[in-house]
């Protein structure tokens, strides 16, 4: 490009451009760069110059080239597809009128901090240092699948659209990150995709905006973090999608809401997790999708749970804050596969885990009654006679207390009227109380039942405490099997 082809305002960017000089064609900080389609030549650069300064603009000995922009209008399309570009490039507060071609482009460091473009296309992009898009407003998809970041991406207050396009509005599948994705308060309405990626720091979506209701709004299938994710205080409308994702750190859901009503509002099945936190945010609008997942911590309050949850295979190790056993079973109950032993089994073992062995039998109690649920009418039957009399054997004292009610009932029945004795000259002296106890003890003898044979109501009785004593048996002996085998 010939310097006498220049304009003015073209002229003082080349100019500056060899000593790495800034040129900023700003009137006022706090000028709307969205208007920039109005700015006139005095402001107005053509991206074909950017071009060739990049990629074969001037040199001077002893200075470090280096494209340093704010507040101009770039005309035309910024095209370094597969050019390498050796310089630092800022183009802040600017207002581009065509989307910039960069895939596969290799860049020092890339700055488009609060600029308003129409779109971005830099797949394959590779950045020696960092790529900043903090308070950028784009109006079309951000394409930046498979884009090698050596340091971090950083998109704070960014605002993303794309009218009415099909694609994501954000593309960041298979792209790798040497630091962090910091993009806290960032809006986007449409899809974000992050399929793939894998970030060596952490990410930063804390009080974003994500919308698309009724669809894929954040999808990280297969998303790997070496640090935490997270979403405190996000609102987010549409699902999200961790499937098969690996966090290093803390996935942070603190005070985030989630609404996604008639479908999933969160799928994390199939990952692996460091700590999972879903805190002080208000119920989840949407199904709670976990299974699979692996997770060391799950700080869990029964508050944020929704109505229907999927917890499947879910494992964890530490289950916080500690809740008494009755908030944490109606979460189970709640569960969309039904009854699924092994949540009440983790739930069981976390109480075990601090010490707290009354919840863990109440837990086991919980799942009891809702296996029973699932049996025919028989096996339901059975289940009821063991609930009321020893609680699944979890409740032995209530074993007792059966036993003592139909000893005091017998003993006063059995006192009043004594049965005759089959053998009157060999019989024993008649004790209404031990007779009682040979009648409810299937396997002990005192002597009394077999030397005396009670009639009509009193022999009817005589059959009911045996029935009972046998029932009693038999469920305190399952009861007991049970909790030696759990232990």
């Amino acid at each position: 490009m010939e310097i006498d082809d220049l304009t003015p305002a073209e002229l003082r960017v080349w100019r500056a451009f060899p000593r790495g000089e800034s040129v900023n064609f700003r009137e006022t900080d706090d000028e709307d760069t969205a208007q920039g389609q109005e700015w006139g030549p005095e402001r107005t650069v053509r991206a074909a110059v950017l071009r060739a300064l990049l990629l074969n603009g001037p040199r001077e000995d002893g200075e470090i080239p280096a494209l340093k922009l704010a507040g101009a209008r770039i005309t035309g399309t910024l095209d370094l597809r597969y050019g390498t570009c050796d310089h630092a490039v800022r183009l802040s507060h600017c207002h581009f009128a065509g989307v910039p071609q960069l895939y596969g482009a290799r860049l020092r460091q890339l700055n488009l901090s609060s600029s308003v473009l129409p779109g971005l296309t830099a797949g394959a992009l590779r950045v020696e240092g960092v790529l900043r898009m903090s308070d950028c407003v784009v109006r079309g998809p951000v394409r930046l699948g498979g884009a090698q970041i050596a340091n971090a991406l950083f998109m704070e207050r960014a605002h993303l659209t794309a009218g009415q396009a099909t694609e994501p509005v954000l593309q960041l599948n298979q792209m790798t990150t040497g630091d962090d994705v910091w993009a806290p308060e960032l809006r986007v309405d449409g899809e974000m995709r992050l399929n793939g990626a894998h970030v060596a720091g952490s990410i930063n979506l804390n009080e974003a905006r994500l919308s698309r209701p009724g669809h894929p709004v954040l999808d990280a299938e297969t998303l790997t973090v070496e640090g935490d994710v997270l979403l405190r205080h996000a609102r987010v409308r549409g699902w999200v999608g961790l499937r098969g994702a690996r966090v290093t750190g803390r996935l942070d859901l603190s005070y985030a809401q989630l609404v996604n009503p008639g479908d999933a509002a969160l799928r994390a099945s199939s990952c692996t997790i460091g700590e999972l936190w879903l805190r002080r945010g208000t119920p989840m609008e949407g199904t709670l999708n976990l299974r699979r997942t692996q997770t060391d911590v799950l700080f869990l309050e029964p508050g944020v749970v929704p109505h229907e949850v999927l917890l499947s295979d879910l494992v964890y190790t530490t289950l916080t804050p500690h809740e008494p056993a009755e908030r944490r079973l109606s979460m189970l109950e709640r569960d969309g596969d039904g009854y699924v032993p092994h949540a009440y089994e983790q739930l069981t073992a976390s109480y075990l885990r601090i010490g707290d062995d009354r919840a863990a039998r109440l837990v086991q109690l919980a799942k009891q009654r809702r296996h029973r649920r699932t049996l025919p009418w028989y096996g339901r039957l059975w289940g009821h006679v063991q609930d009321a009399t020893v609680g699944y054997g979890f409740r032995p004292l209530r074993a007792c207390g059966w036993l003592l009610s139909l000893l005091a009932v017998g003993s006063l029945a059995y006192a009043l009227h004594h049965p005759r004795p089959l053998k009157p000259s060999e019989a024993p002296h008649f004790d209404a109380v031990f007779y009682t106890l040979d009648l409810l003890l299937p396997v002990i003898s005192f002597g009394q039942e077999g030397a005396f044979a009670p009639d009509g109501w009193y022999q009817t009785l005589s059959y009911a405490l045996v029935i009972a004593g046998w029932v009693l048996a038999t469920t305190v002996f399952a009861g007991v099997t049970r909790t030696v085998s759990r232990q």
